[in-house]
């Protein structure tokens, strides 16, 4: 049961049957989380704890019991035991023990930013699902969507952490921001080339894919790439082959690609800035990561979160949000997402003496900045003869989009529920309860 819930999380769980399985496994490389059962078959759990403590001192170590010892309990919490969990497991106490424990595990990265998602939100709950799915499958191709500033970048890392845990040594993670690269350029920054392939080439040139090869490659801001350059693109993904520039010999990925983009690649292709076939090529798991303005319930823990980041950047304490602070934030869209919030706390926290218990928040110009409330307008879609739209006053506004938004694309799919909900971005299971409550949405639809 708790493998298959690690899994579910986006773990990569590895089980053994007594201490001397632990033994051979913790010799052979660190664990991340490690959850140990105190009476085994040959020996104590609590005794093997400062063993596994040894061995992985940056990990997160969970006591499991069914005859908790108070005294011992006391003992290991204060050498450093995470949680202590006693039979019978209740499987919700077990899963917010290991989100728990991501959040002790997040890790720097080389701009100073931790690899994970703030937030209990639905809607960041239903993007982290799709996100630990994705992660089973380390060479499917993933679509991230989303605008800009919610975290698309943070979205590829950690699902190639999740992807390669426990990988000795971790593949790399390699990204590419496709609106910096000069056209003229791209292919050879891609793929790599060969002493004098071009004028100025006077050595061999790495391409991203080569040093991406067995890990990640991101491509951010995918529809910046010029249409000239996307045939190239999409002749690599389909075959997943290609060849530096001046060379004879093919290699071979062996990864996964994924593709971030803030515009709607369906909109692009009528534009005719993409192609549709490289579209389709992308698009085969598609992760919508929700506004800010979506996740209205995680602003409190989130800023709190950037808050105690920017506070050790400076390397100054930390001061406290009042509650009207919070409420303040909670009332505006944030237009640029985490992003916008995060610049938000940086220039108010500069602007808070050092010595100040509370934090000096820019509420004036927050004031000036229209509210939630002032969302756009409701997509208008045309009304059909089936399906009834709820009463304006039975919806918020951002239920009456949300409701609309379904409306269209059920439509639009000919009433498929799993394709409806990868266009939406949701699981087949969210886009069913929100159906539960609409059940009027059903009318005519297939079940596939």
């Amino acid at each position: 049961m708790l493998q298959r819930i690690v899994r579910d999380e986006g773990g990569t769980p590895v089980c053994c049957a007594n201490l001397r399985e632990a033994r051979q496994q913790i010799e052979a490389r660190c664990f991340d989380i490690v959850c140990l059962d105190n009476k085994l078959p040959d020996g104590s759990g609590f005794e093997f704890y400062t063993r596994i403590s040894q061995r992985c001192p940056d990990g997160v170590i969970i006591m499991i019991t069914g005859a908790p010892e108070l005294s011992q309990a006391v003992e290991l919490t204060r050498n450093g035991l995470f949680d202590y969990l006693t039979k019978p497991l209740n499987t919700d106490d077990f899963v917010a023990c290991l989100n728990r424990a991501r959040r002790r595990l997040a890790r720097p990265t080389s701009s100073g930013q931790i690899e994970e998602m703030i937030g209990d939100s639905p809607a960041l709950g239903d993007a982290m699902q799709l996100l630990r799915q994705a992660a089973r499958h380390a060479t499917a191709t993933v679509l991230l969507l989303g605008e800009t500033g919610t975290g698309k970048d943070l979205a590829a890392r950690l699902l190639h952490r999740w992807t390669f845990a426990g990988r000795s040594p971790e593949p790399k993670y390699v990204p590419l921001n496709c609106p910096a690269v000069p056209a003229e350029m791209f292919e050879a920054e891609l793929f790599g080339s060969e002493k004098g392939a071009y004028t100025g080439a006077d050595k061999r040139r790495v391409g991203l894919v080569e040093a991406a090869q067995g890990g990640t490659l991101f491509l951010d801001e995918v529809t910046e790439i010029p249409l000239p350059l996307q045939a190239k693109l999409l002749r690599f993904l389909e075959s997943r082959e290609y060849r530096p520039l001046g060379s004879a010999v093919t290699g071979q990925f062996n990864g996964r690609v994924v593709a971030a983009t803030n515009r709607s690649l369906q909109e692009e292709v009528q534009r005719g800035g993409f192609r549709e076939d490289l579209m389709y090529r992308l698009d085969v798991t598609s992760i919508r990561i929700p506004p800010l303005r979506e996740r209205l319930p995680d602003i409190p823990s989130l800023a709190d979160f950037l808050l105690a980041q920017l506070c050790a950047k400076y390397g100054r304490r930390k001061p406290s949000l009042i509650s009207a602070d919070i409420e303040a934030l909670c009332g505006y869209r944030f237009p640029g997402n985490v992003r916008e919030l995060r610049n938000l706390l940086e220039r108010s926290l500069l602007r808070t003496a050092e010595d100040a218990p509370r934090m000096s928040l820019d509420i004036g110009w927050l004031r000036h900045a229209p509210a939630v409330i002032t969302a756009p307008p409701p997509l208008r879609v045309e009304s059909q003869p089936s399906v009834a739209s709820p009463s304006p006053r039975e919806l918020s506004a951002l239920e009456e989009q949300e409701y609309q938004l379904i409306h269209k694309t059920l439509r639009e799919e000919g009433g498929a529920i799993r394709r409806s909900a990868a266009r939406l971005g949701l699981t087949h299971q969210a886009l069913l309860r929100r159906l539960q409550k609409w059940p009027e949405l059903r009318g005519g639809l297939n079940s596939s």
